[in-house]
């Protein structure tokens, strides 16, 4: 069984950063990308940053230039910098990976942690 565990979330003034880390358990074969999504009140879930197997990353728009992810065998980063109040959001880790024994991909995700940024 897969498991993913985020923690790092809380409460930010706007121009803040905060670091979210992601612990992956479980046995993967391969893994295609780790990344970190995000999903606000009423909007759909979107991508904010991710690494593909290989080291390329690739960010949200609406991200690039504030937010840094990093990963390393069992874990995943994102370190987000200056901070507005529109990256309130529950923040969603997921790794994307084949098990041992299975030749498909499977997305699996953490529980979420909060962002709130408000003065």
């Amino acid at each position: 069984q897969v498991q993913l565990v985020e923690s790092g979330g809380g409460l930010v003034q706007p121009g803040g950063s905060l670091t979210l880390s992601c612990t992956r358990s479980g046995s993967i074969f391969m893994i295609a990308t780790m990344g970190w999504y995000r999903q606000a009140p009423g909007k759909q879930r979107e991508l904010v940053a991710e690494i593909v197997n290989g080291g390329t990353t690739n960010y949200g728009d609406s991200v690039k230039g504030r937010f840094t992810i990093s990963r390393d065998a069992a874990n995943v980063y994102l370190q987000m910098n200056s901070l507005k109040p529109e990256d309130s959001a529950a923040y969603f880790c997921n790794v994307r990976a084949r098990r041992w024994g299975n030749s498909n991909y499977a997305d699996y995700w953490g529980q979420g942690t909060q962002v709130t940024v408000a003065s």
